[in-house]
């Protein structure tokens, strides 16, 4: 099991790789063609605004994972472990919910706006809106996974902490220390 979860977060960063190299060329592309040429390429702002999206809603999903989305622990740093679980459980209650309100409410948009089509480049909007079902449905999965484990006993005491730490805080701190020791 753990080899197909880590081979979809290695497909999506792939995914998000392709979006940022096709992003980066049609925006490019367009403002050669502008200021060179005297023209562009007419779907390139609608499309390359759309991988955006997608990228953006992709990343999340992996930084979901990681652990990587901002988050303030200040309180559950002094709490003792059984209040740690308690806001741990709570808070991936509180996610689950919104991840299934996002979903529920990108697949009704997707649903309501698959035929019409946008402007520039006459792709379904649905597809635009798809992005949001791609992130509520994987990230349900993911708190879902937190909270069996958090049941089961498979989350350490050091692990309630749901947020990781800045990579630039330790070196800031080291830096503090340097200073007030010279």
């Amino acid at each position: 099991m753990k080899t197909v979860v880590d081979a979809y977060f290695w497909l999506l960063r792939a995914i998000i790789a392709v979006l940022l190299a096709v992003m980066v060329v049609l925006v490019f592309g367009n403002v050669v063609l502008r200021y060179g040429f005297n023209s562009g390429i007419a779907i390139s702002e609608e499309l390359s605004r759309w991988l955006f999206v997608w990228m953006v809603f992709l990343g999340a999903i992996i930084g979901m994972r990681e652990r990587a989305h901002l988050g303030v622990d200040s309180l559950v740093k002094v709490l003792p472990p059984a209040g740690r679980r308690i806001c741990y459980g709570l808070s991936h209650a509180l996610m689950l919910y919104a991840s299934v309100l996002l979903t529920e409410g990108s697949w009704k948009q997707t649903v309501l706006n698959w035929d019409t089509v946008a402007p520039a480049s006459g792709l379904s909007l649905g597809l635009f809106y798809a992005a949001g079902i791609v992130f509520g449905a994987s990230s349900c999965v993911i708190i879902l996974h937190e909270l069996y484990r958090l049941l089961t006993g498979g989350i350490a005491d050091a692990d309630l902490i749901a947020i990781s730490e800045s990579e630039e805080l330790p070196q800031a701190s080291e830096a503090a220390h340097g200073k007030s020791q010279a």
